[in-house]
């Protein structure tokens, strides 16, 4: 289950209960800090939490600040800033990030299908695609057509949310999300006016990671475990039907028999592909199978590195040029070097190894890498710690 859809449950579970509701949500960040923008947390008025704007620092003072959200009914932002850290393990939160965090804490009106909450249900209930949601976190000034809250949610089906099409900074806000989008890149902008600055967040919005694993063996199970703990919609492929049912793969959202024989006429989706079936014929024909998909940009074959050498001879009596058609997709010897003997630590290796590649990051030790864990986010202005506050745990 991901992030926002175990914050989707708590949401509908309070709304039922008639429990008042807050979203904290990360909207800006400079520097280092534990979480990017898009992080969100659920709060009642009770003070319960679902979901996480930190490391687990910010969450108390963020949940005494939502309830107040809440009783008083309208959106604020909070600044927290441990830019200087000496001042900041003193007096302030404690983080030891130095970096400058900024939440946005709304009241939910449950009557609202355009709340925040409401908005990205539509987003994750619908067609699983890239999308970007736009939000305004902060005016500055007066004469102001823009609120704080007012978001703009970008799909390829169209546009919706609260933010006003008549206002004067809605075309500039839109060009700006179709670049975001277009990009895959989150971002920050600032648009400065006579009568102040308007502060609009970027949020990219990206559908789990969809992933096939071709072999249904009693090591695919802690694999598949691992995958769908991350919230990664994961399918299970095996032409035994011994071996491909539902009770062996309960997180699996699909469990199929597919005999060797059908295996050129199934329609590929464009899933991260996984071929563990320890058969040398069922996996000849995956590979053959995927071979002239382009989009299959993840291809990972368990097994020694003689054993692929021997697929790629057979590949290439029919077509010469497999190795290239391969190359940068295919992944064998499968996952990273965590020196994994047994099936649970040969599945974080190749878990470790997919999550390397979607984000398109080295591995190796954190330690030894001179570049931050975090690629900067982008924006045309400083982010600046106006009103900061400090924070105590309280957790």
């Amino acid at each position: 289950m991901t992030e926002l859809e175990r914050l989707l449950r708590a949401y509908d579970d309070h709304r039922t209960a008639g429990r008042a509701c807050a979203l904290a949500s990360v909207v800006d960040v400079a520097g280092s800090a534990y979480r990017r923008p898009g992080a969100r947390m659920l709060v009642t008025d009770e003070g319960q939490l679902t979901g996480a704007i930190s490391g687990g620092c910010l969450e108390g003072d963020a949940r005494q600040r939502a309830r107040r959200t809440i009783q008083q009914g309208r959106p604020t932002v909070v600044t927290y800033d441990s830019t200087d850290p000496d001042d900041d393990l003193q007096f302030g939160a404690a983080l030891g990030c130095q970096g400058i965090v900024q939440i946005l804490l709304e009241p939910l009106d449950f009557t609202d299908p355009n709340n925040p909450v409401e908005l990205l249900r539509r987003w994750a209930s619908g067609v699983e695609e890239l999308a970007v949601i736009a939000t305004v976190f902060g005016v500055a000034g007066g004469g102001q057509d823009l609120h704080v809250g007012q978001r703009l949610l970008l799909t390829s089906a169209g546009i919706q949310g609260t933010l006003p099409t008549h206002a004067n900074l809605y075309p500039h806000i839109l060009a700006d999300a179709r670049g975001a989008l277009a990009a895959g890149q989150p971002a920050t902008r600032h648009y400065p006016a006579e009568a102040g600055t308007t502060r609009v967040s970027l949020e990219i919005l990206r559908p789990p990671v969809r992933l096939t694993v071709y072999g249904a063996g009693n090591d695919v199970q802690p694999l598949v475990r691992l995958a769908a703990s991350l919230g990664w919609r994961v399918q299970v492929v095996d032409g035994r039907p011994a071996q491909a049912q539902p009770t062996r793969f309960p997180d699996a959202d699909e469990v199929r028999v597919l005999p060797l024989a059908q295996v050129a006429d199934e329609p590929y989706d464009g899933s991260f592909a996984l071929l563990m079936t320890h058969n040398y014929y069922y996996d000849l024909a995956v590979l053959q199978h995927l071979l002239p998909a382009a989009n299959a940009r993840y291809i990972g074959l368990l097994g020694p590195r003689k054993k692929y050498e021997r697929l790629l001879d057979d590949l290439r009596k029919d077509v010469p040029d497999a190795a290239e058609q391969l190359r940068g997709r295919i992944h064998s010897p499968i996952g990273l070097n965590l020196g994994a003997e047994t099936p649970e630590e040969i599945a974080l290796s190749i878990i470790a190894e997919i999550q390397a590649v979607l984000t398109g990051r080295p591995a190796g030790f954190l330690r030894d890498s001179p570049h931050p864990i975090h690629p900067p986010l982008r924006t045309d202005a400083p982010l600046v710690a106006e009103g900061r506050v400090d924070a105590v745990c309280g957790l």
